[in-house]
């Protein structure tokens, strides 16, 4: 796994930022396989709602996450193109299990949901659900909401790390 350098991003009063860990193939098996590189190109912000329950990075005044995806077909690769099954590669995002940094007790109470979309698509792809791409230079975006089961989140800076999976 391949961790981001976390960038801060103040948000008056709440705030919490959203970056990505990539996991990609082995290079051992690139010459059979393929290669799928990752790289980050934003870290989203998350907002609070008006109740304080909810942090996300899907409303007005948040950005989702993004990073560049190319998939370099190995002989595998070429093969799944050639009998149309889209390639051997697909994306997964996993949400984290818990707030890497958070203010005391902010943390507690909370679940995570985490969608993403490719090239610009308008549908959310759900999170722990592989989807197939095909070869070539890929954008993908990436969502991460934190709901809390009860209370609010206190003020502060809150910081979660999404897995981004290329296998």
């Amino acid at each position: 796994m391949m961790a981001c350098e976390p960038l801060r991003i103040a948000v008056p009063r709440l705030s919490a930022l959203l970056v990505m860990a990539a996991l990609v193939s082995s290079p051992a098996y690139a010459a059979l396989d393929g290669t799928c590189t990752i790289m980050v190109t934003r870290t989203g912000t998350m907002v609070t709602n008006a109740n304080a329950s909810v942090l996300s990075s899907k409303p007005a005044g948040g950005a989702y996450a993004a990073a560049s995806i190319t998939i370099q077909p190995g002989v595998l690769g070429v093969l799944c193109s050639l009998v149309q099954l889209l390639n051997c590669f697909a994306l997964t995002v996993v949400p984290p299990a818990s707030f890497s940094s958070a203010p005391s007790g902010g943390g507690t109470n909370v679940s995570f949901n985490t969608v993403f979309r490719i090239d610009g698509s308008a549908t959310d792809q759900p999170q722990n659900t592989p989807v197939k791409v095909l070869n070539g230079p890929h954008s993908v975006q990436i969502d991460l909401i934190a709901t809390k089961s009860s209370g609010i989140y206190a003020s502060g800076n809150y910081q979660g790390t999404v897995t981004l999976r290329c296998e």
